[in-house]
């Protein structure tokens, strides 16, 4: 595939993921119209996974505008959010409705599976509902943020993460029998999740087989450990 079939100049000044979302359906009489997953959901749904991921140190909204490498092309384009992580150099997301995958510039180059990388190395992607609402990792996301509310005595939380510093990777059901002060000790080793202490592996389902692990502080430790 050609450069010029993967990248269209004609829409670089547009921003299509910024645009209202439009309501798509159905054209034959009779047959129920479905609307569009909003594009403020669809953020909603890449903040939780992203706080989820272990990978990510720092995520940042409206980076300044980077030159894309796309073939021989080059192009300037300043994406949605800039992710700092651990396991690349960094990565530059846009998060586009449906309805406006057709208008964005690089439309052609993900659906072909194209990469697309900054100068500096960094990988730009685009997250639509079909990749952000893949199951049964959304799920796993939603039923962890579920228990974002969850009151976690500090009693509790330092015999989680005792337990995760003596086993190194513990299951879930062993991490949740080391809590005393909640009705659910799932729920707390959850909330402890969405808070950063500790990471779940939200591309499976929830199961009492599911490895939790303590992750690192994302501030400095003042007293060394």
């Amino acid at each position: 595939m050609s450069t010029h079939a993967l990248f269209d100049p004609s829409s670089l000044a547009e921003r299509p993921g910024r645009r209202r979302d439009a309501v798509r359906g159905a054209g034959r009489r009779g047959v129920g119209v479905a609307l569009a997953v909003p594009r403020v959901a669809l953020v909603a749904d890449f903040l939780a996974i992203a706080a989820l991921d272990p990978a990510v140190e720092r995520l940042r909204a409206s980076p300044p505008p980077v030159r894309l490498c796309l073939g021989d092309t080059v192009v300037t384009h300043a994406a949605d959010f800039e992710q700092t992580r651990t396991d690349e150099t960094g990565l530059l997301v846009d998060v586009v409705a449906e309805a406006d995958l057709g208008r964005h510039p690089f439309r052609t180059a993900y659906v072909a599976g194209e990469p697309v990388l900054a100068e500096d190395g960094r990988r730009f992607v685009i997250e639509s509902a079909a990749t952000l609402r893949a199951e049964p990792r959304i799920s796993t996301v939603r039923l962890v943020m579920a228990c974002r509310r969850t009151y976690v005595s500090a009693g509790d939380r330092v015999r989680i993460l005792h337990h995760l510093d003596e086993c190194g990777t513990g299951r879930l059901v062993e991490c949740a029998a080391m809590v005393q002060n909640a009705q659910d000790g799932v729920a707390a080793v959850l909330a402890l999740a969405v808070e950063g202490l500790v990471a779940v592996d939200v591309s499976r389902p929830i199961l009492p087989e599911t490895p939790v692990r303590r992750r690192p502080l994302p501030y400095p430790d003042p007293f060394g450990f």
